[in-house]
């Protein structure tokens, strides 16, 4: 049985993956824990489902985890875990880390977006991290002791994008993301809020190219085609709890149909079980992924405007956050990608 540690444990994140963990077949959660608390308190005391667990949830105690677990999730806040994550390389501990601390490359790029400063042992640690897109990175995931869990709206994005970005079909210089996403996104409190008011509302936010996730998503993006690719994203708030889902906009250079687009991305996601290319006549939508760890993925070529449009849907805390998680926990230790999230 792999030994697992929960990290943040009281978050929407932390609350997904004990629901998942806690029913993966080769995993023990053997401990639990909150950053802010300074007392223990009972599991059930928070979530009664969880009762059968046995477990407390206790201060974050660095040297207690290491000794007692093979892997530790942290679901903590951005600009935290990277003070952390030091004490545990070069342990015996696998870190899956699902804030952004340590997803960009270049220091100056985290420090201009997250407004923080990053810690002196940045650049020894980023070394040791990979992206854990568990579709595109597989092999080095399997190698990894420090994974970087993408964002939510990066993976709707990526997947969306991998296949073509490649090609000569496109202008990467010119690509547009219209994303939409349920308010769990911005955690419990703003839900709370959210939800509490009598007019649920729709959205923009962080628009004109202010959203942290547009540099993760031009990183990774360039780093896939070979070349520097420029983005204009813009984020959304809808009034749904959970889902998400991405519209993303390419100028075509090349007269190609949907038909030959939609076999060439079922070509590159051949055999990636959590990726869904849909029909010619078929379009993604959140309701066909909520509470799953599927990427439904449609394509239509508009052919008047020579635009290429993808629209990519996930469930932002389970294939957007803790379920991806669980996936990459499942190849680091040589598991089927889908066991405990099926």
């Amino acid at each position: 049985m792999i030994k697992v540690c929960i990290v943040g444990i009281t978050g929407y994140v932390g609350e997904e993956l004990l629901k998942i963990l806690s029913k993966h077949p080769n995993v023990k959660i053997v401990g639990v824990y909150g950053r802010e608390l300074s007392h223990e308190k009972d599991l059930k005391d928070i979530y009664k489902d969880f009762d059968f667990l046995n477990l407390k949830i206790k201060p974050m105690d660095i040297k207690e985890i290491i000794s007692s677990c093979d892997v530790v999730f942290f679901a903590l806040p951005h600009a935290v875990t990277f003070k952390i994550v030091p004490f545990f390389i070069g342990t015996k501990v696998k870190v899956i880390d699902l804030s952004a601390d340590f997803r960009l490359k270049n220091l100056e790029v985290y420090e201009k977006w997250y407004k923080t400063k990053h810690c002196v042992t940045f650049k020894k640690n980023i070394n040791h991290a990979v992206y854990g897109l568990s579709e595109l990175n597989a092999a080095e995931i399997k190698k990894a002791c420090l994974i970087a869990n993408p964002g939510c709206y990066p993976t709707t994005v990526i997947l969306g994008c991998a296949p073509i970005i490649k090609s000569n079909f496109i202008d990467l210089k010119n690509i547009v993301i219209d994303s939409k996403s349920g308010i769990s996104g911005a955690g419990r409190k703003a839900a709370k809020e959210y939800f509490d008011n009598e007019y649920p509302n729709f959205k923009p936010y962080k628009i004109a190219g202010t959203h942290r996730h547009i540099p993760e998503i031009e990183q990774e993006l360039s780093i896939l085609s070979g070349e520097n690719v420029i983005v204009s994203f813009t984020p959304h708030i809808i009034p749904i709890q959970r889902g998400m889902l991405s519209t993303i906009y390419m100028n075509l250079t090349k007269n190609i149909s949907t038909s030959f687009l939609i076999e060439k991305y079922k070509e590159f996601y051949h055999n990636k079980r959590f990726v869904r290319i849909l029909k010619k006549d078929m379009i993604s939508e959140t309701k066909n992924v909520v509470n799953t760890n599927y990427c439904e993925i449609s394509i239509k070529v508009d052919y008047r405007t020579k635009k290429l449009i993808i629209i990519s849907a996930i469930d932002n805390l389970i294939k957007g956050a803790s379920g991806q998680a669980v996936q990459n926990m499942n190849i680091m230790f040589n598991l089927s990608e889908t066991k405990g999230l099926m």
